[in-house]
């Protein structure tokens, strides 16, 4: 209302914008996106249900709320005292909403419309109005997912009282477990404080991507802590994981440049042991310092290493895509690999100056290049060049 939009349309801007950036940062895309707005008449059939099993009542007002009383394992996710718990836990309600519950600790499924909600409502079965914070998602999952389904995400700040609700509302109305394994992350600050405009460390992705850093980077950067683990996120850590990528990249293009006279008789052994020991890593609990781990050791043999036969050349880079089949950085950084026409004449001319021996001129162009962000390096199998910030 205060933007004058329509709820459609808001919820059409942000989905759009949120879609762009997890496509920036190569996170795959789910096989099904369901908009809670469009299945309004799944989360009525729920709340009937509650309502039936006599889980849920509502007031004189119109509102509809769940009976925590008649749930007998509520809060167990959180490891809550029934007794314990506050009024109005979630925040959501006003003075008038609280004193028509049964219980100051019951939870809305359905919120009677009234002249606040504006244009925001629907027509239904059990009333003019629209549907609590949690229902949703518990009606959406079992549609979609199944009950019980296998892995159920979400931040910390969620587990109560959102995913206790969740549970709460499908193991009532359902009679089976609502989810096998919850994963919690921990919450992303910024330069060892919480994110704040008033401190000017909130960041977008887009504000991140103004200032000159790539997506690999980024993404690097939100993989390689932990997600039970607090993330830190500073600007400073990205430069830093510029040169360990840089590393993976420089590896491949070593390998490419490589003599095919013998081939590399340890190359099978370290194989098996890099895959075995990143994916080993990743399914302890997605333990991803021990993978990456993995993935340097694995660099660190291969540059030593001095002659590969091509097909070894070609297993050293499949055991570089299994690692990023999960990473997903080198691949990502793929677009980053183009030059333009100007930066391709001004390498072949310092290659040109370095024949004719005039360093001078090699060492402008080189430093021209690098306040353009490309690096060069001189090997023996010529110069190689890799972007830097």
């Amino acid at each position: 209302q205060a933007e004058g939009k329509t709820l459609k349309e808001l919820t059409d801007f942000y989905t759009e914008a949120f879609l762009q950036d997890i496509k920036t940062l190569g996170v795959e895309l789910p096989d099904v996106m369901p908009k809670a707005t469009e299945e309004i008449p799944l989360m009525v059939e729920l709340i009937k249900k509650l309502l039936e099993k006599g889980y849920a009542y509502k007031t004189p007002k119109g509102d509809i709320y769940f009976k925590i009383s008649a749930f007998p394992s509520y809060g167990e996710l959180a490891k809550i005292d029934l007794s314990s718990l506050k009024e109005n836990a979630a925040g959501r309600l006003n003075l008038e909403d609280e004193y028509e519950k049964e219980n100051a600790a019951d939870f809305a499924l359905w919120k009677a419309w009234d002249k606040e909600d504006g244009e925001v409502f629907w027509e239904t079965e059990i009333g003019k109005g629209r549907p609590g914070w949690h229902i949703e998602c518990s009606a959406m999952a079992e549609k979609y997912l199944g009950q019980p389904f296998d892995i159920h995400c979400g931040g910390e700040d969620l587990i109560f009282p959102h995913h206790t609700n969740e549970i709460a509302q499908a193991e009532a109305a359902n009679e089976k477990k609502f989810a096998n394994y919850w994963l919690h992350n921990a919450h992303l600050i910024v330069n060892g404080r919480k994110m704040s405009k008033s401190l000017g460390n909130f960041y977008t992705l887009r504000d991140i991507l103004n200032k000159g850093y790539k997506p690999d980077v980024i993404r690097y950067e939100l993989i390689k802590t932990h997600y039970r683990q607090q993330l830190d996120f500073r600007l400073e850590h990205l430069e830093h994981n510029r040169n360990i990528l840089n590393r993976f990249k420089e590896c491949l293009e070593r390998v490419k440049d490589l003599p095919e006279n013998r081939e590399w008789s340890d190359l099978s052994a370290v194989k098996a042991k890099a895959l075995e020991d990143f994916f080993k890593a990743m399914a302890d609990d997605l333990n991803i310092s021990e993978a990456i781990a993995a993935v340097f050791d694995f660099v660190h043999k291969v540059n030593k290493t001095e002659s590969l036969t091509s097909s070894q050349k070609e297993e050293v880079k499949d055991v570089f895509n299994k690692f990023d089949s999960v990473l997903g950085v080198i691949e990502l950084s793929a677009d980053d690999d183009k030059l333009t026409k100007e930066i391709e004449e001004l390498i072949k001319e310092r290659e040109k100056a370095r024949k004719e021996k005039n360093f001078k001129r090699a060492d402008e162009i080189r430093d021209l290049l690098l306040s353009k962000g490309i690096a060069l390096k001189d090997t023996p199998q010529g110069t190689k060049w890799y972007k830097v910030k």
